[in-house]
């Protein structure tokens, strides 16, 4: 069994947050802006934008794909790099 070494934390831990500020953190933004929630702008009969997202869907969308790019990078890498050796001293027991 492979504990995590510090590559490994970092990245779960940079894809995470990467999502969740994407997800999470900028979607509650969003809805304590208030209404509409909608991700284009609105416009009225006239063609006049009337109201527009606080938080552009772009931006919110390349957090996570942000995330899931250093979750690939990981991948690429966990491919990469050998694993490395199972050291176990094992004593020699005699079956009766």
């Amino acid at each position: 069994m492979n504990h995590p070494d510090i590559i490994d934390r970092a990245a779960m831990a940079l894809s995470a947050g990467l999502m969740l500020v994407g997800i999470v953190v900028l979607g509650t933004i969003e809805i304590l802006a208030g209404k509409p929630y909608s991700p284009v702008p609105i416009t009225n009969d006239a063609g006049e934008v009337v109201a527009t997202p606080l938080v552009d869907p772009t931006l919110r969308t390349a957090f996570v794909l942000a995330g899931i790019g250093v979750l690939g990078l990981y991948a690429a890498y966990r491919i990469v790099t050998p694993m490395p050796e199972e050291t176990t001293d094992r004593a020699g027991v005699t079956a009766d």
